[in-house]
């Protein structure tokens, strides 16, 4: 918890003040009693509970001004709150390496599987697109509310050469913001680039003010590798850009280090995911990193995503809270004092 106003915790130093207050109070009436003997006989055939309950009403007082003190200093908390992105971009690579069985049955058919599970989970008005990578990008499935063509889309997936990480990010933020344009071949790896230096100038001036990273929330992006970038748009450059536009990127590392496919010559090469580069791809943009070494690990993360991405944390201001818990022990002790005047 922190708070807004910290200068007024000051305000605390009041609370010994009371406290000493009181038991000088309480001095002065022995003393008053020690003068009237039978004061000091009705007090002590009250009993041990009676003398007591004659101290809850100050103690309740006791505690409502911490409470008004701390509200003062305005509280805030950390809470998660109920939030849905209006926008969900899978990007999923299909890079030969997603044919290894190290995460069974292969790594692409157990992606599916906890892509499926996470689409099911997703709020019905939120839009959900597929991007696939490989030795290139393409949006297979445009943002939409259909679930079913989601789903159709992603059964359709087949595997291809290559990585291209980088670009898959460039194709997912093209599908979020369908009205810009992302330059594909920027410092491409094997690619000559399409677009001349004035060109590109013009595209980089026209393009709208960088934002805070993360701050975009309408959209994020859920990328899942299990390799290296081999070619494209350099991933980390890509990142770059994402959070220039404040979109998140979630990424999630699929794969064991055992993890082998079969070339078409026969030859065996062992293909691990590139941790290191997912995870400075998501801390650039304010998201998260998830590794998965099994079926259900994936199964999973992409539960918890579907939670995550349903309840956003806020830093809440909470001081209505201590204000409100203030009033109420002002007024119970009221009650209490009020009640054993009468009595």
């Amino acid at each position: 918890m922190t708070f807004l106003l910290p200068e007024m915790l000051w305000l605390l130093a009041l609370l010994p003040a009371a406290a000493l207050a009181y038991v000088l109070l309480l001095r002065r009436r022995k003393k008053l009693v020690a003068h009237f003997p039978n004061l000091a006989l009705v007090r002590g055939a009250m009993g041990p509970r009676a003398s007591l309950r004659r101290h809850l009403p100050p103690l309740l007082f006791f505690l409502g001004l911490a409470a008004a003190l701390l509200a003062a200093a305005r509280p805030a908390a950390s809470l998660r709150l109920p939030y849905a992105y209006d926008t969900v971009i899978l990007t999923l690579d299909i890079s030969r390496s997603m044919a290894a069985d190290d995460v069974k049955p292969t790594r692409l058919a157990a992606t599916q599987a906890a892509v499926r599970g996470f689409i099911a989970g997703q709020p019905r008005h939120t839009r959900i697109g597929l991007v696939a990578f490989a030795s290139t990008a393409a949006v297979v499935q445009t943002p939409t509310t259909d679930a079913e063509s989601v789903l159709a889309a992603l059964d359709q997936l087949q595997l291809q050469n290559s990585t291209a990480i980088g670009t898959a990010v460039l194709v997912s933020l093209g599908a979020i913001f369908p009205e810009r344009q992302f330059d594909l071949y920027r410092n491409s790896r094997g690619a000559r680039g399409l677009l001349g230096e004035r060109e590109r100038a013009a595209l980089e001036e026209s393009a709208p003010k960088p934002v805070a990273p993360g701050s975009y929330k309408s959209a994020v992006i859920v990328l899942l590798s299990d390799g290296s970038a081999t070619t494209g748009v350099h991933p980390i450059e890509a990142a770059r850009i994402a959070a220039d536009t404040g979109v998140r990127i979630f990424t999630v590392g699929v794969g064991t280090p055992n993890g082998r496919v079969t070339l078409p010559n026969g030859a065996e090469i062992r293909v691990v995911p590139d941790e290191e580069t997912l995870k400075e791809m998501a801390a650039i943009t304010k998201g998260d990193y998830f590794y998965a070494g099994s079926a259900p690990d994936l199964t999973q993360i992409y539960s918890r995503l579907a939670q995550n991405l349903s309840a956003e944390k806020k830093n809440q201001e909470i001081s209505a809270v201590f204000a409100a818990v203030a009033a109420l022990l002002f007024l119970c002790g009221a009650a209490m004092s009020a009640v054993g005047a009468k009595i």
